[in-house]
């Protein structure tokens, strides 16, 4: 259950209108490895980016913008059993620089920019806004899906909802 609502909720929320890269993927990217095991967790950001995607439109440069999903869910697993407000910011900001790092070297290396060290650098520093919005909505949504995850399951705790509710 938790598996589809993530994903169902990651393809709505990148349709709806949002400011350039203001979008929940590395969250919920990061809250997959969190809570799901291993294979879900890398499931759920490329399932959604890939259904999405389809609508969107696919890129040059799409293996290494899913690549860097499929590292920041590696990341969430990190969070298993330190999940407090410090290491969940910490790793948001980690994985808004990987993604960026990650996916300006492949719109680089693609071509959309020149193959040179200047290109290079010139498809770093034009991706600087993107990077900005990127680690404010990571930080934003991963903030949401956590802290009201853990709400509900402090709520829920010895009910039979439980079971339906929590993956731990």
């Amino acid at each position: 259950m938790l598996v589809i609502s993530l994903i169902i909720t990651g393809i709505l929320l990148r349709f709806a209108p949002h400011a350039p890269n203001f979008t929940p993927v590395a969250a919920i990217a990061l809250f997959g490895g969190a809570y799901l095991n291993r294979k879900y967790a890398l499931i759920v950001p490329l399932a959604l980016m890939a259904v999405s995607d389809m609508f969107i439109g696919m890129h040059d440069a799409v293996i290494f913008t899913w690549g860097s999903f499929a590292v920041i869910s590696m990341l969430g697993l990190l969070l298993k059993n330190r999940k407090n407000p410090a290491a969940i910011a910490g790793m948001s900001v980690l994985a808004s620089v990987i993604f960026y790092a990650i996916s300006n070297f492949g719109v680089w290396i693609v071509g959309w920019y020149p193959r040179t060290l200047k290109g290079l650098v010139d498809c770093y520093i034009m991706g600087l806004p993107f990077l900005r919005d990127f680690t404010v909505a990571t930080l934003v949504y991963s903030a949401g899906f956590f802290g009201v995850y853990e709400a509900v399951a402090h709520l829920v705790k010895g009910k039979k909802l439980a079971k339906v509710l929590l993956t731990k």
